[in-house]
């Protein structure tokens, strides 16, 4: 996960050394997880006459604005969350004067640009706080915290700092910076102990200059935070504050579940040039990471379909080096099948697991790479069905979709049916990269069909059921505990796979004290328009309202609300307000829990669970299915577990 600051002054006068940005500070504080961002910056209008001052910000899409305020003169003008509708008029205003700062839009990858502008009185300041929420995820071993800083001239007062506490202990924590010197690199300071880092980044004006006397900044690029905590428990860590649980749940040591994929690769015409090289590149460093117990297909699709093998493959060193050479030669032609083409991936995995020939215990799994809408069977939701009916539940579907062309929202929506997550591949040299990158973060299965089941006295659940635990993630619920009733809390955890015995574990303390409230609304409001996103308008009316009262309430910018800012007045003395719109749905990253298809919920009955099985001394295999139980007891919120 990842945020990025980008504080930028633009005047509509032609000397921007008229206006100074006097400071900027970006303070990040991660209480278990959940990161609160404040970004504050102050300017000067250091001209005789007023200007327009804008402040940018780019913050990751995962992300929830929860307040934006700016001072001037001394008077404070506060942002308030409303529903979208009510705030419909002041929108509309603000378009329709052509003043529409205060938008929330898609910006790049992962990020979402906020920007505001004001104007400003000769010789007087403005000063900036927007402050979001979110919670990071685990990904390939570690939590990310990115800031991407850009200033064009030193800056008088420039800091960057976090603070991260992590009760389950911190078992490392990197900092660093694309644009760091030798004589930046001990600028960056990191404080670690048990539970607690924190990490600063403040150079003086002399150490932000490419060069004495330069006006321009070396403070250009990426300052990146990694960290992990520490694992010593088998089904995780429980925290409990006033009423509201957090589990997070990644046990260690845990062996992979071998995998049965068919890479489904588009090489239709549009493919052409660089992206079926990039394809090319990435299948070859795909390819070169299985493991020797799974086993794999390769097929390609354009108006016809072929096939490497009509059967699965073992991924033995030859047959690996034979794909490498196959997947080599691929050449674009034709136009794009998907419809056809998934569907004969699917009916592949089927018949090899009908005869046998793969691993009672594996996983099967589908690679979809393609860069354009079909244009066979043109319907999305007809393909959308079709493929649906045909995997039922059985196996995971991942789609890479290239380019800016991509029907990305038919690929997301067709994943999340089918127990798998869609990425965009954005065009761009590292193309090949961000294949592989994704492709990494679910190739490596340790759990499947994960059930988490909870006391009694719990109520409010965030999502419970995951259709996969991939290495290096996380799953993370969250609820409430009826009357703050922590003695008799316990959770149960059903799967496939393999465990290692529970051991002893302690609830802490924490640093911002409603953290553990704000992460269940916040997990529960994403996971509502997930729903939305999947089931169409099925329920719609339920989702949207509840995920409308718990923005309100939480005073979160979602796509179901805005945040309405009243200006001062402008030199006609009318007032002026903006609105931050958060744009459309977002494209969650929570890929690895389970996607609702359409209609009701289809979660195997609780009376049936698959427990996992923990070895016993003296048996290679299972002797019995057996299911593990947690128990928590203490003394209210705060309290010990034991």
């Amino acid at each position: 996960s990842s945020f990025e600051f980008w504080p930028t002054v633009t005047l509509h006068f032609p000397f921007i050394q008229k206006v100074e940005v006097q400071s900027i500070r970006i303070t990040c504080t991660v209480s278990s997880r959940f990161a609160h961002t404040v970004m504050s910056s102050k300017a000067l209008n250091k001209e005789n006459s007023s200007q327009e001052i804008f402040f940018e910000v780019e913050l990751p899409k995962m992300a929830f604005i929860t307040n934006f305020s700016m001072e001037i003169d001394g008077q404070v003008y506060v942002g308030e969350v409303k529903e979208k509708e009510s705030a419909k008029e002041q929108y509309e205003k603000a378009v329709s004067s052509g003043k529409t700062a205060g938008l929330v839009k898609a910006s790049g990858r992962k990020m979402e640009m906020f920007s505001v502008s004001v104007n400003i009185a000769a010789q007087s300041s403005v000063s900036f706080i927007l402050i979001y929420e979110e919670l990071l995820q685990r990904t390939l071993g570690s939590y990310e915290i990115l800031i991407r800083v850009k200033v064009e001239q030193p800056v008088q007062e420039f800091q960057i700092e976090a603070d991260i506490y992590e009760p389950q202990g911190i078992a490392f924590v990197e900092a660093s910076a694309t644009f760091l010197t030798n004589e930046l690199i001990p600028l960056i300071e990191k404080t670690v102990t048990d539970t607690k880092a924190h990490i600063s980044f403040s150079p003086t004006v002399e150490q932000q200059q490419k060069c004495p006397g330069c006006k321009g900044s070396l403070i250009n690029g990426d300052f990146i935070i990694k960290y992990d905590v520490k694992r010593a428990t088998s089904l995780g860590e429980v925290q409990a504050v006033n009423g509201y649980f957090v589990h997070f749940f990644s046990p260690p040591d845990l062996a992979r579940v071998p995998k049965n994929v068919v890479y489904v690769i588009d090489t239709s015409g549009s493919m052409h040039g660089a992206k079926i090289e990039q394809t090319r590149e990435s299948m070859v460093a795909i390819l070169q990471d299985l493991h020797e117990e799974d086993h794999f297909g390769i097929l390609l699709f354009e108006r016809k379909i072929s096939y490497w093998k009509d059967y699965l493959t073992k991924a033995t060193k030859r047959n690996v080096s034979d794909a490498i050479d196959y997947v080599k030669k691929i050449q674009d032609s034709g136009s794009t099948n998907i419809n056809s083409a998934i569907l004969d991936a699917v009916s592949l995995l089927k018949k090899e697991r009908k005869e046998k020939k793969v691993p009672e215990r594996s996983m099967d799994m589908i690679f979809l790479l393609t860069d354009g809408m079909p244009n066979r069977v043109t319907s999305p939701q007809l393909i959308q069905q079709n493929v649906f009916s045909a995997i039922g539940g059985i196996m995971s579907l991942f789609c890479l979709g290239f380019g800016n062309d991509v029907d990305y929202s038919f690929l997301d929506v067709m994943c999340r049916q089918n127990k798998g997550v869609a990425r965009r591949i954005f065009e761009g040299s590292d193309a090949a990269i961000q294949l592989k990158g994704f492709y990494e973060e679910v190739s490596s299965p340790l759990l499947l069909e994960v059930d988490l089941r909870y006391s009694e006295n719990t109520d409010f659940l965030t999502k419970t059921h995951y259709s996969q635990l991939f290495n290096g993630s996380e799953i993370v619920v969250a609820g409430q505990l009826k009357e703050n009733d922590v003695e008799n809390f316990s959770v149960e955890v059903f799967a496939h796979g393999l465990f290692s015995q529970q051991v002893e574990q302690t609830l802490d303390g924490y640093i911002f004290g409603d953290f553990i409230e704000r992460m269940w609304a916040y997990l529960t409001i994403q996971q509502q328009l997930e729903n939305r996103l999947v089931h169409g308008e099925i329920f719609l009316g339920n989702i949207e309202a509840k995920a409308l009262n718990l923005s309100l309430k939480y005073n979160f910018v979602t796509p179901l609300t805005s945040l309405v800012v009243t200006k001062p007045e402008n030199e006609n003395g009318a007032d002026r307000s903006f609105i931050a719109d958060k744009p459309g749905a977002p494209h969650l990253r929570s890929g690895l829990s389970e996607p609702q298809a359409p209609g009701p919920d289809k979660r195997p009955p609780r009376s049936e669970p698959v427990c996992t099985w923990t070895p016993i001394p003296g048996h290679k295999e299972p002797p019995t299915h057996r299911c593990l139980r947690e128990s928590a007891t203490g003394r209210g919120s705060g309290g010990r577990w034991r």
